[in-house]
C-alpha cells in the first residue's frame, strides 16, 4: 500500500507546479513481543527486529516511578545527549522507533554508530519499530509544520499505538522536551524525563552521574562572566555580509588565556585573549570571529600562564591573570590581527580523559582533562572519594555565561590513576587510536597455520632465494617490513635490490581485514605497546622478513654503477630468504670489521659506499636535514618501568637504509604515476610559507647568521653554515627549530591536484610515495596494489580507480598518521616522567627561547623541553628582558637563545593530572636565585659560584663577539648581493 500527498508550488516564472509524494506503508509490520498473537499471525514477518528474542522478560526495567516491569520509549534528544546513559546495561527492553533512528543519524553519525551497536547486541535487547510506514502509525505531515513538531506527532502516535495494541504492558515515553511532555501527559502517555527517570531507578547509583545537563543544574546564579553568543542566524549573516570571519579555535597550550582562530584567506591566524576574545570557545569549536579596529591589534604574548583556579565563583583570579596578558610588552613589527569570539557555529566537543581536581569537596567537582588545550570540566558526582583515584572520562554538556567553567558529566573511569595500562588506555583514547581486539570476522580472513607456499605460488614469483638479503632493522624490531641486497653483475654494474614484505597478497581488497586495515591506517608504537594496523600472525610471523624463513616480497631491483647513477629498474613479486635479520648496531659492526669478508659483509659495504653518494647528490639538490630530540627509554623485563632514558644512537647503517628506501619510494612513484595519472597515491610535503620561519630567521638573526628562506636548496645551505665553535649544539637547536617550521607531509590521489603541487620540500624531488612498510602503513598497501596491477602481477578494482573514494581514504591516514605521532609522543612524555619521579639531578641544557617571565630549556640528554620560570612573586625585578635584542638579563649574567646552561630537574607531582617538570639554575650562578650544583651543595663557598659567573660572563662575551662578527659578515654578503642584482 502507498499513500499519496500533493504539493502546489509556485516557481520562479510564475507558473504553478504539482509536486506528488508517495509514502509506502505496510501492514506486515510487527510490534516485536513475541507474546503478541495479531503479530505472530502476520506470515511475512522478515522485519526488523522480529525473531522472538526481541524483548526479554529476565530483564526487568525497575522505577519508583512505574508500578512494575515496564518498556521504554525514547525521544530524538533523550538518544542524543544521553547516550551514556542508555550504553550502561542497566537499560533495557528499549523501543527505538525508526522516525528517532533517522533523526539521529542526520543529526549526529558518531551517536548514531553507538546507538546501532546497542541494538546489534541481542542481550541489550533494544528493538527498532518502523513506525512511519506501518499502516496504524504513520500519519501526514501538516501543511506548515515544522519538522520537529511533525517528528514529536509521530513519536506521540506510535506511544498511543502501543499503549492501544498491547494493554496489559506498560509503557514509559521518555523526552528531553518539556513541552513534548506536556502534550504527551495530555495524551494519556505515561510521560517523564530523562533525570526524573533515572533520579528514581533502583540502581541510580549506577548511572546517575553519566546524566548530561542539558541545562545548566549547578547551583550557580552569579553574575554573567562571559559575553552572549549570538544566534546563529546573525552568525551566519554576519559572514556572509563580511562582518565576521568563520574559523577553527585553536587554544594555546601555554597561555589558558589565549587562543588562536585560523581563517581562510589571511595570512595569520587572528589571535584572542582574555575572558572576552575567548568567549567559551573550546579547541577544536567552529566559531565566528569579530576582528578588531587594526589599531587595537596585539601580539601573541610571550608570557606562560596557567590555569589555577578551582572554585566556580571566584574569579578574581582571572582578572589578575588578564592584567598579567595586558602588561605583556607588544612587539611594533609583530602585530597580528585580533579579535573575539562572538558565536560558535559547531561544537567539537568529544569525550575527553583526566582526573578530579584535589582538595574539593561535595559533589560538585572539577575535571582536569589531559589534553591541556581543553579547560577544566565542572561535574557532579556522588562518588568522588572513589573517582580521585581513577583515571577517568568526562564529556562538554554546556557552558553557561554565568560558569567560570563548562559544565559536563561523568561517563565512565579507565583505570587507578599512573597504572602503566591505565595511561596507555589514555594515551589511545585521547589521541583516537583504534586499539580494540581484532573481531572474529577480521581473524577469518587469516590464512591457516601452517602456511606452505605452492608450486602455483612459485610459478607467479621470481625466485630469489638464492640471493645474499639481509634485513636491518631497530633492536627488538619484529615486523621486519624490508630488506636488501647488493651484488656484482660485471665489473662495471651492481644490482641492488629493495625487497618489501608481500602485505597485499594476504590482505584482498573489500575484506574485513582489509576494512579493518583502512580504519586503523598505521600502527602505532608507545614505549612499551605496539598497536598493531594488521594482526600479529601478519605482522609478526608470516609478513615480517625474518632472518632464514622464505617470505613473499615486493622487490624493486636496479642496475647501477659505482656512481650510484640508475642505470635500468624493475619491479616485480619475488619469493626471498633473509639471511640475517640484523640490528643497526650489528650491521655498522659487520661494515667496520675488516676480517668479515663474506657475502652479507660485502653486500653491506657496497649498500653503504651507494648510500653515501645518494646522500651526497639528494643534499646538493636541496634536501633538508632536520633534527628532532628522539629518546629511547630502557624498560625493567619484570616491573615495566623505566630504568634509564637516553637519545637513540645513530649509526651509518641507519643513514644506509633510509637512502634505498628513499630511492624505492621515487621509483615507484614514477611507476604508478606514469600508469595511474589520476589515482596514484602519492605524498607530498607542502613549501611552508614565508611566516612560519619568522621564529627561525629571528633566532639566526640574534646569532649573526642570515637564514636564507626563498628555497628549500637555500635554507638547507644557511642552516649548513650556521655552526658555531664555542657552541657545538647551536646548528642541532636550529635544525630543530626549523622542523618546527614545516607542514605536515600528505598524502593525496594524484588526479586531485596539479603536478606542480606533488613536490616534497623536505626531499627535496618532485614525486613521492611511500611502498616500504606495508605491515605497518596502509597506504603503502594501496600502491602495492597499484604498482601489482602495473606490473600484470594482480588485477584492479573499481575503488582503487576512483579518485574521490581515494581522497576520502587520504583524509582518514593523514588523521590517524597525525594521531599516533601524538600517541608515541604522548607515551614517551609519561615514560620520562616515571623515570624521574622521586629523583632530584642537575643536567646540561641549552635556552631554546627567551620569554618575557621564562626560559625554555632543551635537555638533549632526555629529548625534554621545559621552563624555566625567571620571576617569582616579590623579585621581579631582578631579571630585565630586552625585547629587540630577545635577552634576560640578571645583573652581570646574560641569557641569549641557545646559551649553555645547567640546570636542577625535578618532578612536580603535586598536579597529578599535569606533573610537570621543576626547573632550577645552577649554573651560570645569581645571587639569590640560582641553586648550589648538587655535588658542590656541601662544600660551595660564594667565591667558587662567582668565579663560574665569571667564567660564564666571559663565554658569553666571546659568543656575543662571535655573533657580531657574524652580523657583519651577513650584511656585507646582503651589500654585495644587492650590488649583483643592480648590475
Amino acid at each position: 500500500m502507498f499513500t499519496t500527498k500533493s504539493f502546489i508550488k509556485k516557481n520562479k516564472i510564475g507558473n504553478f507546479l504539482k509536486n506528488v509524494r508517495e509514502h509506502y506503508i505496510r501492514d506486515d509490520i510487527v510490534c516485536g513481543f513475541s507474546s503478541c498473537y495479531s503479530c505472530q499471525n502476520i506470515q511475512n514477518n522478515q522485519n526488523i527486529g522480529c525473531s522472538k528474542d526481541n524483548f526479554s522478560s529476565n530483564h526487568v526495567n525497575r522505577c519508583k516511578l512505574v508500578e512494575g516491569n515496564h518498556y521504554l520509549i525514547l525521544d530524538t534528544n533523550v538518544v542524543l545527549n544521553q547516550m551514556d546513559v542508555l550504553e550502561d546495561n542497566l537499560f533495557g527492553n528499549v523501543i527505538i522507533l525508526h522516525t528517532v533512528l533517522n533523526e539521529v543519524k542526520h543529526r549526529s553519525l558518531p551517536i548514531f554508530k553507538r546507538l546501532m551497536s546497542i541494538i546489534d547486541n541481542p542481550s541489550r535487547h533494544f528493538y527498532v519499530f518502523t513506525n512511519d510506514h506501518h499502516k496504524d502509525t504513520f500519519i501526514h505531515q501538516e501543511d506548515q509544520e515544522l519538522i520537529n513538531d511533525y517528528n514529536d506527532r509521530c513519536i506521540r502516535k506510535a506511544c498511543t499505538w502501543y499503549h492501544r495494541h498491547l494493554p496489559k504492558e506498560k509503557f514509559v515515553f521518555l523526552t528531553e522536551d518539556n513541552e513534548s511532555k506536556r502534550i504527551a501527559l495530555e495524551e494519556n502517555i505515561m510521560t517523564f524525563s530523562m533525570s526524573e527517570y533515572v533520579h528514581n531507578l533502583s540502581d541510580k547509583h549506577l548511572v546517575e552521574d553519566k546524566l548530561a545537563k542539558v541545562s545548566s543544574s549547578f547551583p550557580f546564579t552569579g553574575k554573567d562572566i562571559y559575553q552572549a553568543h549570538m544566534s546563529l542566524v546573525e552568525l551566519l549573516e554576519g559572514i556572509r555580509g563580511g562582518k565576521l570571519y568563520q574559523g577553527t579555535f585553536k587554544a594555546s597550550r601555554e597561555n589558558f588565556l589565549e587562543g588562536y582562530i585560523n581563517v581562510d584567506g589571511f595570512d595569520d591566524p587572528i589571535i584572542v585573549q582574555g575572558r572576552e576574545g575567548l568567549n567559551r570557545a573550546v579547541d577544536g569549536d567552529i566559531v565566528a570571529v569579530a576582528l578588531f579596529e587594526k589599531e587595537h591589534w596585539t601580539s601573541p604574548t610571550e608570557i606562560i600562564l596557567e590555569d589555577e583556579g578551582v572554585v566556580e565563583e571566584n574569579i578574581d583570579e582571572l582578572v589578575e591573570k588578564e592584567k598579567e596578558i595586558k602588561k605583556a610588552i607588544k612587539k611594533k613589527g609583530d602585530i597580528k590581527p585580533t579579535g573575539k569570539v562572538v558565536g560558535v557555529i559547531r561544537r567539537k566537543w568529544r569525550q575527553y580523559c583526566g582526573i578530579l581536581e584535589g582538595g574539593i569537596e561535595g559533589v560538585y567537582q572539577l575535571f582536569v582533562p589531559s589534553n591541556r588545550s581543553i579547560p577544566k570540566i565542572r561535574i557532579e558526582t556522588r562518588q568522588a572519594e572513589f573517582l580521585k583515584t581513577q583515571k577517568l572520562i568526562v564529556t562538554i554538556d554546556s557552558w553557561p555565561q554565568n560558569s567560570r567553567y563548562p559544565h559536563g558529566h561523568f561517563v565512565r573511569a579507565l583505570g587507578v590513576i599512573g597504572h602503566q595500562d591505565t595511561e596507555n588506555e589514555v594515551v589511545l583514547l585521547e589521541h583516537d587510536v583504534p586499539h580494540s581486539q581484532f573481531s572474529e570476522e577480521v581473524l577469518r580472513c587469516l590464512p591457516k597455520l601452517p602456511w606452505v607456499i605452492t608450486e602455483e605460488d612459485e610459478s607467479r614469483r621470481v625466485d630469489l632465494r638464492h640471493i645474499t638479503i639481509c634485513s636491518v632493522d631497530p633492536p627488538g624490531c619484529t615486523d621486519i617490513d624490508d630488506a636488501l641486497h647488493c651484488r656484482i653483475i660485471d665489473d662495471n654494474k651492481l644490482e641492488v635490490g629493495v625487497h618489501i614484505a608481500d602485505v597485499s597478497h594476504f590482505i584482498r581488497p573489500g575484506t574485513a581485514i582489509d576494512l579493518e586495515a583502512a580504519s586503523r591506517a598505521t600502527t602505532v608504537y608507545l614505549v612499551n605497546k605496539r598497536i598493531d594496523m594488521v594482526p600479529e600472525l601478519l605482522s609478526s610471523n608470516l609478513c615480517s622478513l625474518r632472518g632464514g624463513e622464505e617470505r613473499f616480497a615486493f622487490s624493486c631491483i636496479w642496475e647501477m654503477d659505482y656512481e650510484a647513477n640508475i642505470l635500468s629498474t624493475k619491479f616485480h613479486k619475488s619469493i626471498i630468504k633473509s639471511k640475517s635479520a640484523m640490528t643497526y648496531e650489528e650491521a655498522q659492526l659487520i661494515i667496520d670489521d675488516k676480517t668479515k669478508n663474506d657475502d652479507i659483509a660485502f653486500g653491506l659495504r657496497g649498500l653503504n659506499k651507494l648510500a653515501k653518494i645518494l646522500k651526497t647528490r639528494r643534499l646538493e639538490k636541496g634536501a633538508l636535514v632536520l633534527a628532532s630530540p628522539e629518546v629511547k627509554i630502557h624498560m625493567d623485563s619484570e616491573t615495566m618501568e623505566p630504568l634509564e632514558v637516553e637519545v637513540k644512537k645513530l649509526f651509518e647503517t641507519n643513514s644506509m637504509v633510509e637512502e634505498f628506501m628513499l630511492l624505492a619510494n621515487i621509483s615507484v612513484a614514477e611507476k604508478i604515476l606514469q600508469d595511474f595519472p589520476d589515482c596514484a597515491m602519492l605524498r607530498r610535503h607542502p613549501t611552508p610559507p614565508s611566516t612560519n620561519f619568522d621564529p627561525l630567521v629571528k633566532a639566526g638573526k640574534h646569532l649573526g647568521f642570515d637564514i636564507q628562506i626563498d628555497s628549500g636548496k637555500k635554507l638547507a645551505v644557511s642552516l649548513d653554515q650556521a655552526v658555531s665553535d664555542s657552541n657545538p649544539y647551536l646548528n642541532t637547536m636550529l635544525r630543530i627549530l626549523a622542523t618546527r617550521c614545516m607542514l605536515q607531509a600528505v598524502y593525496f590521489p594524484s588526479g586531485t591536484l596539479q603536478k606542480s603541487d606533488f613536490f616534497h620540500y623536505g626531499l627535496a624531488v618532485p614525486l613521492y610515495t611511500h611502498f616500504t612498510s606495508p605491515i605497518r602503513r596502509y597506504a603503502d598497501i594501496i600502491v602495492h596494489r597499484l604498482l601489482a596491477v602495473s606490473c600484470g602481477a594482480d588485477s584492479t578494482y573499481p575503488d582503487l580507480l576512483d579518485k574521490h573514494k581515494s581522497s576520502d581514504l587520504c583524509q582518514n591516514l593523514n588523521y590517524r598518521n597525525r594521531m599516533a605521532q601524538y600517541a608515541g609522543r604522548a607515551s614517551v612524555a609519561f615514560n620520562t616522567h616515571l623515570f624521574f619521579k622521586g629523583k632530584i639531578q642537575d643536567e646540561e641544557g641549552y635556552v631554546l627561547f627567551v620569554k618575557k617571565n621564562a626560559l625554555q630549556i632543551l635537555l638533549p640528554k632526555y629529548g625534554l623541553e621545559c621552563t624555566l620560570y625567571l620571576s617569582k612573586k616579590g623579585d621581579e625585578s631582578l631579571f630585565v628582558y630586552d625585547e629587540e635584542e630577545q635577552t634576560q638579563k640578571a645583573g652581570n649574567v646574560v641569557f641569549h637563545a641557545f646559551d649553555q646552561v645547567t640546570v636542577r630537574v625535578s618532578l612536580d607531582s603535586k598536579n597529578i593530572q599535569h606533573e610537570k617538570f621543576v626547573l632550577q639554575l645552577v649554573y651560570p650562578y645569581i645571587e639569590g636565585f640560582s641553586v648550589k650544583p648538587l655535588i658542590e651543595s656541601e662544600g660551595a663557598d660564594k667565591s667558587n659560584m662567582e668565579q663560574q659567573t665569571m667564567d660564564y660572563q666571559d663565554k658569553c662575551n666571546e659568543q656575543v663577539s662571535t655573533m657580531k662578527k657574524n652580523k657583519r659578515k651577513t650584511q656585507s654578503n646582503n651589500e654585495k648581493r644587492k650590488q649583483k642584482k643592480k648590475v
